[in-house]
């Protein structure tokens, strides 16, 4: 996946998050795309360089720190979805 398919995956999930949960947004992106982001050594600057809201304009800069935070928590993260296939497979 490209830097701009990236970006274009996160500005879908801020313009589409609930209302105050746009950082929350952030973060799980930052989870679902970690290992796409760190096979490809990208950088969170250069991710956020490239993307577009719906309004226009591009996301904040500081939010770079919150897709960081959110690539460094899914060291520790598990997908519901991946749970729930774990406990009707296994679970029995």
């Amino acid at each position: 996946m490209t830097i701009v398919e990236l970006a274009k995956k996160l500005s879908d999930m801020y313009d589409n998050a609930p209302e105050g949960d746009k950082v929350s947004m952030i973060h799980l992106f930052g989870i679902l795309y970690s290992k796409e982001i760190i096979k490809n050594n990208y950088v969170a600057r250069e991710i956020i360089k490239n993307t577009k809201l719906k309004n226009g304009s591009k996301m904040s800069a500081s939010y770079q720190t919150e897709i960081s935070k959110g690539v460094n928590l899914s060291k520790y993260v598990i997908d519901k979805e991946s749970i729930n296939t774990f406990i009707r497979n296994f679970g029995k």
